[in-house]
């Protein structure tokens, strides 16, 4: 068994920028080809799983780094999905915007009671095209993701299991035991019936993401460059509520 910590040294709550998002197309990428192990416990730091896209890398984003910022994107989600040993996320902290699409990608997902999930793309004046806007629909239907990715509100671990998120939902102090537990199981397990079980069943994935993300991406990508998108990075800077204008 593998296991992949998601660790971010430039900040405390595991956002993702620049170098960490290319760093995570070489991870998945690499753990395409493994073959030894038999099963991948994705885990994050202390304090989070992965709080999404750091805020500071975003502010900065200038008009010429969108389209490696979609490339990069793209390579990430589909190198998750090509892995074909199953992976464990273990959420023991909030799962944000890409963070919770890494978290919801993967085969099984552990949540301690204290962690939170969401997608809050819309509240910087974004599309959730990185996956998300295909994920959540895939997973608790049109209406429900609708509710979420238009709010960007967050969920609690207990709302996720109940609306089938998370696969297990476990006290902050067992994280550690229950997600190797979990992981140990699936390694236990025939390892070619599971990997082509799983392969099989991401083909539904991949359909979906062949229908919706590059659409959603584009869309993400032109959101980039509004007003709408500068004026929530500025509030959240100045801890201020926006003031959107459509534009």
């Amino acid at each position: 068994m593998l296991i992949v910590t998601l660790h971010n040294p430039r900040n405390s709550v595991n956002a993702i920028d620049d170098r960490m998002h290319r760093e995570l197309a070489r991870l998945f990428g690499e753990l395409g080809e493994e073959r030894a192990a038999r099963a991948i416990l994705l885990r994050g730091s202390e304090q989070a799983f992965s709080a999404g896209g750091d805020l500071s890398w975003i502010r900065d984003m200038q008009p010429e780094d969108l389209d490696s910022l979609r490339h990069i994107g793209k390579q990430i989600v589909w190198n998750l999905l090509d892995v074909e040993i199953p992976i464990v996320a273990a959420v023991n902290g909030p799962a944000i915007g890409f963070g919770a699409t890494l978290a919801l990608l993967s085969d099984a997902l552990i949540m301690s009671e204290s962690a939170r999930l969401g997608d809050p793309h819309v509240r910087l004046g974004l599309v959730a095209g990185d996956g998300g806007a295909v994920v959540w629909p895939l997973l608790v239907g049109p209406m429900v993701a609708k509710r979420y990715l238009l709010t960007g509100d967050l969920m609690t671990a207990a709302e996720a299991q109940r609306m089938g998120l998370a696969t297990e939902v476990v006290p902050d102090g067992e994280m550690d035991a229950r997600s190797l537990s979990f992981a140990r199981r699936l390694a236990s397990g025939a390892p070619l019936a599971i990997r082509y079980t799983k392969l099989a069943i991401n083909q539904l994935v991949k359909n979906s993401m062949t229908i919706a993300f590059d659409y959603s991406t584009s869309l993400e990508v032109a959101t980039f460059v509004t007003a709408d998108h500068k004026e929530a990075v500025q509030a959240f800077m100045q801890k201020r509520e926006p003031r959107f204008r459509g534009a």
